[in-house]
């Protein structure tokens, strides 16, 4: 008797502990789908709002649910349900339309039906251009996840602060949408690759993205075929950017916990978008 029930018992302990497991992991599949997710940040295209090292939630139910909604690529179907459209200058994670797995995170600058044009770096949008403010330059401390990139390296500007810290300076503006939207842009040169630009008109269900670090972002103002990503689709919305929940300068050394702790910035823990 004593001996059958031990035997009962350690089934009924790996049965349990296996449901278990498996309940967590529906949890978690149900809370990536459809509430939150997570996201890091691999380049400096949205400098200065994003910084390379940034980890963020992203919220999936605002733009509602898609084939790209659920990870892993678990169920694959057309269309999207509870469909809304983003609103401008929201911060978007969406699905890279080159193909791919990549997930690319950029600002929404147009909707469908908008003209979007940049002449001599300046934003156009409906044939108006969107007011552009100077501000002090963005100083990005350079760290090992961060160093110090322009794309034309020879007008890189590098300054010193307090007790030896390096920045890389930006020319830093401030863009007001229609509505009142606004946000920092950065503009590393006079002349870049993407300053000019033919009239965007954006089609119906698609959407143009733009990064925030305007001369070094491969956004919706390039083509696939040239390593852009075109007209952003509405099916490959994934979410909209939510809060920063971690940030780290890439100091950190696995067998050095302390430096855990030291690389983290903590200053950008919390901010919201």
């Amino acid at each position: 008797m004593a001996r059958g029930a031990a035997k009962k018992a350690k089934k009924g302990g790996l049965g349990e502990t296996t449901r278990f497991l498996l309940l967590l992991f529906l949890l978690a599949l149900l809370l990536r789908s459809f509430i939150v997710a997570p996201f890091s940040i691999p380049s400096g295209s949205m400098l200065p709002r994003m910084m390379i090292g940034d980890y963020l939630f992203v919220a999936k139910w605002p733009y509602g649910f898609s084939r790209y909604s659920i990870p892993f690529g678990l169920l694959s179907f057309q269309g999207r349900f509870f469909e809304e459209t983003p609103a401008r200058g929201d911060v978007a994670v969406f699905r890279d339309p080159a193909g791919g797995n990549e997930d690319i995170v950029k600002r929404v600058i147009g909707l469908p039906g908008d003209r979007i044009q940049m002449r001599s770096g300046t934003l156009h949008l409906n044939g108006k251009p969107v007011p552009k403010v100077r501000m002090a330059d963005y100083l990005m401390p350079i760290t090992p996840n961060s160093p110090c990139r322009y794309v034309a390296a020879e007008r890189a500007r590098v300054v010193s602060g307090e007790a030896g810290k390096r920045f890389c300076a930006f020319a830093r503006y401030r863009e007001t949408l229609p509505g009142g939207r606004s946000y920092d842009v950065l503009d590393q040169m006079q002349d870049g690759q993407a300053d000019d630009t033919a009239v965007f008109r954006v089609p119906q269900r698609h959407f143009f993205m733009m990064g925030d670090n305007r001369d070094d972002s491969l956004d919706s103002r390039f083509p696939i075929q040239m390593e852009g990503i075109g007209f952003v689709p509405a099916d490959n919305l994934i979410g909209r950017a939510l809060i920063t929940f971690f940030s780290t300068d890439g100091s950190a050394e696995w067998l050095k916990p302390w430096t855990w702790f030291s690389a983290a910035r903590g200053e950008r823990i919390g901010e919201t978008f």
